[in-house]
């Protein structure tokens, strides 16, 4: 048990974008996947290989990270279960080396998908089949999913696992995609299934009750138990379909601080709690959505005290009434953008104003020519993002102009 590993897979770019009413820039897309990097966390579901919008910006990421600009994270592609898809993934993304692929495993969406159309036979075979195209193409790690987990017998669950695994998979994605699973429950299926397969679990979790994080953890921790890796999917401030998906910075903090937890599972040691004030402002400010007051960690009120009793007790020692410090989030950080008299660039700036944008933050051009190429991707990028781009933003725009000429092109 000592050396299994819990693992952090954040879906923010894949699943957390298919929120309803809500889009991220492909350049946005693109910064969380550098901030995910820095913080350590495993691999990033970057997005829809299969999607023609989706191809210059995927392309571009795996080439920052051919670059070196990401470091260690996996960059995943997601698709259907279906050798079609995974050819033109590949097709679309040649040098993709991380995937995982989908198919619906419970009764009732087996037959109100596929209209009874598919056998549970005829779906093994399907997934086989795009797992062995998968590694055949080269694809080096690759997980397969079965949507609506937990809505699906265990016998079926365990069959679907060990037909992934024969087939070359990495790892198994359980999905309680209504957020139905408790955490009891979904302990007693994942020990379950885990002894059966001795193949390392993902948990992929919604919050629909409200117990995305403590679903989470629970089935990671059953996972450890029987002696496998367990991987746990998060999204950056829980975005997510309907009432969201598992937080990142909540799940971390219930990892490294509840008292059963900390004891009983090994964290990734390369995630840095304190890149989580960083992401998930910058996630905010990308989404354009405000973190919740009350929100773990990083909502304003996470370190507030104002009744009585409580504030006189964490003057006198913080531990008092505060589990972790401020401190241990990495709060403190810089605004992302400036107050006060301010000289922006965007979409409408001129050469003085952008010139003198850039002088503040270090960066000097060779020549107003130098300088032009840079503004009018500064100019195409604000269109993206119609909001003002951050200090990051301007840094890796100047620092990757060709690269981010590719992220801002999408080819209809």
């Amino acid at each position: 048990m000592a050396n299994n590993m819990v693992y952090l897979v954040d879906v923010t770019n894949r699943d957390g974008v298919q929120t309803s009413r809500i889009l991220l820039p492909k350049l946005s897309k693109t910064m969380i996947n550098i901030y995910l990097d820095e913080m350590g966390i495993y691999q990033s579901e970057v997005g829809f290989p299969t999607l023609k919008h989706e191809i210059n910006y995927i392309n571009a990421n795996l080439e920052l990270a051919k670059m070196g600009v990401m470091k260690r994270i996996h960059l995943e592609g997601w698709c259907r279960a279906i050798a079609d898809d995974v050819r033109l993934s590949l097709k679309n993304c040649p040098d993709l080396k991380h995937m995982n692929v989908s198919m619906s495993t419970s009764d009732i969406m087996l037959k109100g998908k596929f209209q009874g159309k598919k056998s549970w036979k005829e779906i093994l075979g399907t997934v086989k089949e795009a797992i062995t195209v998968a590694k055949d193409l080269g694809i080096e790690t690759i997980g397969v999913n079965a949507e609506d987990a937990s809505r699906t017998e265990l016998d079926k669950l365990i069959e679907f696992i060990l037909v992934g695994k024969e087939a070359g998979a990495d790892r198994f994605r359980y999905c309680d995609t209504l957020g139905a699973d408790d955490p009891i429950t979904i302990y007693e299926r994942i020990k379950a299934i885990a002894y059966a397969t001795k193949f390392p679990i993902e948990m992929h979790c919604h919050n629909d009750l409200g117990m995305a994080e403590a679903v989470s953890v629970s089935g990671a921790q059953a996972t450890i138990e029987a002696g496998v890796d367990s991987y746990i999917n998060v999204t950056i401030n829980g975005m997510g379909e309907r009432a969201g998906n598992c937080d990142l910075v909540s799940t971390i903090l219930a990892l490294k601080y509840s008292h059963g937890l900390k004891e009983k599972i090994q964290l990734d040691p390369h995630v840095d709690l304190k890149k989580a004030w960083k992401i998930a402002r910058y996630a905010s400010y990308a989404f354009g959505i405000p973190i919740p007051i009350k929100q773990p960690g990083v909502g304003a009120n996470a370190f507030a005290h104002e009744s009585g009793i409580h504030a006189d007790g964490a003057l006198k020692d913080r531990r008092n009434y505060e589990l972790y410090d401020p401190e241990d989030v990495g709060r403190g950080e810089p605004d992302l953008l400036e107050t006060g008299r301010v000289i922006t660039t965007g979409a409408y700036g001129g050469i003085k104003g952008f010139r003198h944008v850039y002088s503040k933050l270090g960066i000097e051009f060779h020549d107003d020519a130098e300088a032009r190429n840079v503004l009018e991707l500064v100019q195409f990028a604000n269109l993206h993002t119609q909001k003002p781009l951050t200090d990051d933003e301007l840094r890796f725009i100047a620092h990757y102009p060709e690269v981010v000429r590719k992220i801002l092109t999408v080819n209809p």
